[in-house]
C-alpha cells in the first residue's frame, strides 16, 4: 500500500495527473457496458496534448460512449448511468480545481462500481455501509473492502504515483497499461456474472 492515501495523492496532483486519474478510473469501468468501443481514445489523445487538446476531445468521447452504452434496465441501467455521468461531469476547462473535483468523483464512482460487483446480485449492503467502506479506502484504511475494491484502490494509487513522477507521455503509457489490466479483471468478472445469471 502506498505511503500516502488516495485523498492525499489527489490533493497534490497537477492538471494532467488529475485528468489522467479520472480518465483511467472511467476506462476501467467500461467492461460493464454491452459494447466496449474505444470511446475514450480521443480523450487519451487530448490528454497527451494537454490544455490545447482536452476540451475539443470531450464531445467526441461523449458521443463514442453514448454509442457504447445503450439504455439498460434495472441494475444495468444504473451502472450505465453511473459511467455516463462520470464522463458528462468532466470539465471543459483545463484548470486544477475543476479537474480535482472530477478526479475525486471518478475515484468514488469507480470504487462504488467495483463494490457493487464485489457484493454480487442482491448482495448490496445498505448505503451507510457502502459509504464507510469507500471512505476507509480513500483514507488508507480499506479494512472491510472486498477483493475487487481493494484491487481498484491499488490501481488508483499506482496511477497517481506514476503521474506524480512527471514522466510525460511515457507515464501516460504506463497509466494506460494499469487501466488495461483493470479492464481485463472486470471483463472476466462481468462475463462470469452473465454466465451465472443465465
Amino acid at each position: 500500500m502506498a505511503s500516502k492515501s488516495l485523498r492525499e495523492l489527489i490533493a497534490q496532483a497537477d492538471e494532467r495527473g488529475l485528468a489522467a486519474s479520472g480518465l483511467a478510473c472511467l476506462e476501467r469501468c467500461l467492461p460493464v457496458l454491452a459494447s466496449e468501443a474505444d470511446a475514450l481514445g480521443p480523450l487519451w489523445a487530448g490528454l497527451a496534448e494537454g490544455a490545447g487538446g482536452w476540451p475539443g476531445r470531450l464531445a467526441e468521447a461523449r458521443e463514442g460512449l453514448a454509442r457504447a452504452a445503450p439504455p439498460g434496465d434495472g441494475e444495468a441501467d444504473e451502472t450505465v448511468a453511473l459511467i455516463r455521468n462520470m464522463l458528462d461531469a468532466a470539465p471543459d476547462d483545463w484548470q486544477v480545481e475543476p479537474l480535482r473535483e472530477w478526479a475525486d468523483d471518478c475515484s468514488v464512482a469507480a470504487l462504488e462500481l467495483h463494490h457493487r460487483l464485489d457484493a454480487g446480485p442482491g448482495g448490496e449492503p445498505d448505503a451507510s455501509a457502502v459509504i464507510e467502506v469507500l471512505k476507509g479506502c480513500r483514507e488508507g484504511e480499506p479494512t472491510h473492502a472486498g477483493p475487487l475494491v481493494t484491487a481498484e484502490l491499488r490501481r488508483q494509487l499506482r496511477v497517481l504515483e506514476i503521474l506524480a513522477e512527471g514522466e510525460g507521455r511515457a507515464g501516460l503509457r504506463q497509466v494506460q497499461r494499469v487501466s488495461t489490466e483493470g479492464q481485463r479483471v472486470l471483463r472476466a468478472v462481468v462475463s462470469r456474472r452473465a454466465r451465472v445469471q443465465r
